[in-house]
């Protein structure tokens, strides 16, 4: 392709969903941006520095990735980093209502910004960063729902032993 993709998120925190979809990315794309965001809907667990460690040590060594923080506009950011496409991950039909609208926004704002709407293997279509941090929080385990960066700052934050 002719520019990257970029692919944001809160990513609170990262998963292997998210990571599944950077790797069906780069099967389409040279390069993809993990642009994580702070979120105006939610108030995110983890600092937006914490959540770019996280998703740094996770996607290292993946050729082909860059992983920043952004604020703003997403489809200015996507300009500014001359990307050519956002992508957008679909676990359910309920995720399309919003994505869609999103994606139809961002069309309106930028008509040449595409938007890619990927699926995750079927392992991962349940998976949520919300679900996550509930099971942690309560001592269960994350192990294979997450990199082990992401389990090792999960278990340091609760500070609980996890059960299987």
């Amino acid at each position: 392709m002719k520019g990257p993709a970029v692919y944001p998120g809160t990513f609170d925190p990262i998963t292997n969903g998210h990571i599944d979809l950077i790797h069906r990315t780069l099967r389409i794309f040279d390069r993809v941006i993990v642009a994580i965001a702070p979120s105006l809907r939610k108030a995110p667990f983890f600092t937006a520095e914490e959540r770019l460690e996280m998703a740094r040590e996770a996607t290292r060594g993946m050729r082909g990735v860059q992983v920043e923080t952004f604020d703003g506009l997403l489809v200015a950011y996507v300009r500014r980093m001359r990307g050519v496409a956002v992508i957008r991950g679909l676990r359910a039909v309920s995720d399309f209502e919003f994505e869609l609208q999103m994606a139809l926004m961002n069309r309106r704002l930028d008509h040449a910004v595409e938007t890619v709407f990927m699926m995750p293997s079927e392992e991962y279509t349940f998976l949520t960063s919300s679900i996550v941090k509930e099971v942690a929080s309560v001592g269960g385990s994350v192990k294979g729902l997450v990199p082990p960066a992401v389990e090792r700052h999960l278990k340091a934050r609760y500070g609980k032993k996890t059960r299987p």
